[in-house]
């Protein structure tokens, strides 16, 4: 249609799907090949391996699964549980809530504990819950370590301690979507027995891998797991994973595009990408801070360094401020879901992102707002973002190790800290 083609790109910052760097796209144009060719185990055997490092497991089995995060949970659960199996879940968040609707509806007996939205997971809760269940009838405990709706990151650390204070034989499940690759997730030293994540969020590509990093005592307890599965099957998978192969027709430029992803977080260092992400995620609070708003997240102990979930006055809605800016400035916000809907937006700083990039999004939000009706002083965020990114540039650039600075001249243009 004339006059429908908008100029220049769409500044995608909702916390999920996330911009996909040029070089991974690249990596994900390949010809349609034989997946059971001689040679497609090149390829796959590695993924496997990697992917391990990137969830910090030791000793688990990884699987991927051409599916969205959604399938992941069904398939940790499935493959490792049976009908009226009891299980443990804090609820604080739309994510969260969606889990526990997933596990009921396979079968699951879902012990709910609810905490208030923009707090997190309660280890204090769950070690009582866990004493308690003196006949060990609790199977798994399930935890959301990011929560995109409210901004909010668990400690999972936490939760580990809490599991092993009641000495209670539990399995540990943790969705991972939004943290792995972007927050510090360690798999074997906080015994997470289901790590879960999807592709599109800090492994940089589109939606269509579902990841589950699985630890011994959660393959053991397939075993005798008896949940119906048959697309998610981790004996189906396991044995054809382990010469390389799938089951069934994998998604191949999915394959290809997450070897380059992971090539990006291992040049970069995974330790820096954290990094990078905490001091993206510092310099928009400074942002909030300056407008006078406030985030969902109640505490700081409770701040998501992917996604900034910002609250808008009484009498604006929050809906309207993310129209306006997709509409007026072709940037893309995160709405508010279920129990804070019209209550905020959010920003996603997540993925492949530096500081200026943030800072075209907290531009283009202050703009937004202001046209909503909301009374910030124009510049004010950008200008507290700018302040902190300088602050943060200036005290790295005096490391004596040049290993420690940022690489402004670095030719991906990503932030190293």
């Amino acid at each position: 249609m004339a006059g429908s083609r908008r100029p220049g790109r769409n500044f995608l910052f909702v916390p999920g799907p996330t911009n996909v760097p040029e070089r991974v796209q690249r990596a994900m144009i390949v010809p349609m090949e034989d997946h059971r060719s001689s040679s497609f185990p090149d390829l796959t055997l590695p993924l496997f391996e990697n992917m391990k490092k990137v969830f910090k497991s030791k000793d688990g089995q990884v699987f991927i699964f051409p599916s969205s995060g959604t399938g992941a949970w069904e398939a940790a659960l499935t493959n490792t549980l049976s009908p009226g199996d009891r299980v443990l879940a804090s609820r604080f968040g739309q994510f969260s809530t969606l889990w526990i609707d997933l596990a009921q509806r396979v079968g699951l007996d879902v012990v709910i504990q609810d905490e208030e939205w923009g707090t997190g997971a309660n280890p204090d809760r769950i070690e009582e819950a866990l004493r308690a269940d003196r006949d060990h009838r609790i199977k798994a405990v399930l935890i959301v370590h990011n929560e995109t709706a409210t901004g909010v990151t668990s400690d999972i650390g936490a939760v580990r301690r809490a599991i092993d204070a009641a000495n209670h034989p539990a399995m540990l499940y943790v969705d991972g979507v939004s943290s792995i690759g972007s927050i510090d997730f360690r798999a074997s030293e906080w015994g997470v027995d289901c790590a879960i994540t999807g592709s599109q969020k800090g492994l940089m590509l589109p939606a269509g891998l579902g990841i589950v990093c699985v630890s011994p005592k959660a393959l053991a307890a397939y075993k005798t797991a008896e949940c119906r599965r048959v697309y998610f099957d981790f004996g189906d998978m396991s044995k054809a994973n382990a010469t390389g192969y799938f089951p069934y027709t994998p998604a191949l430029p999915l394959l290809y595009g997450l070897r380059e992803s992971m090539a990006c977080l291992f040049e970069e260092g995974l330790e820096r990408v954290f990094e990078r992400h905490r001091v993206l995620a510092d310099g928009c609070r400074a942002a909030v801070k300056a407008w006078g708003l406030t985030l969902c997240a109640k505490e700081p102990k409770w701040y998501s360094d992917t996604v900034s979930a910002i609250m808008v006055p009484e009498g604006i809605n929050g809906a309207d401020v993310i129209d306006i800016a997709f509409r007026r400035y072709n940037l893309a916000l995160g709405a508010g879901l279920s129990k804070v809907a019209g209550k905020l937006f959010r920003i996603g700083h997540l993925g492949d992102l530096n500081d200026l990039m943030l800072l075209g999004a907290l531009a283009g939000a202050e703009m937004s707002m202001l046209d909503a009706g909301i009374k910030i002083e124009p510049g004010s965020g950008v200008a507290a973002a700018q302040q902190h990114f300088r602050e943060t540039i200036l005290a790295k650039d005096k490391r004596p190790s040049e290993a420690g600075k940022f690489d402004r001249n670095h030719s991906d243009g990503v932030v190293r800290v």
